[in-house]
């Protein structure tokens, strides 16, 4: 099982994904493929993402599951702890006052 979820991406990014995927939701992919493909599929994320932001999760073998990995500016990024990938939130962006 693969996942890809998009947030702010340009319209031909999100057209290429649904030549692959199944887009079951706005800016959510889903699809069955190998490493190869989903490798490539992650490669035009990478390429035509612009300022948007991006998540890929992937069936793997291991404790949870799942594997995933991010791209673009997002409050949620992976970190690993003993072995196992989770997710930090930093803080909100707050304005500063002079």
């Amino acid at each position: 099982m693969l996942v890809i979820v998009l947030e702010n991406a340009p319209p031909r990014l999100r057209g290429r994904l649904a030549i692959w995927l199944l887009e079951i939701r706005a800016g959510v992919y889903v699809g069955n493929y190998s490493r190869k493909v989903r490798d490539y599929l992650w490669q035009q994320v990478e390429t035509g993402l612009e300022d948007g932001n991006a998540v890929i999760a992937w069936q793997a073998n291991n404790e949870a599951g799942f594997e995933f990995a991010t791209l673009g500016k997002n409050r949620r990024m992976p970190v690993e702890l003993d072995g196992a990938k989770l997710v930090s939130f930093h803080p909100p962006d707050t304005p500063t006052t002079t």
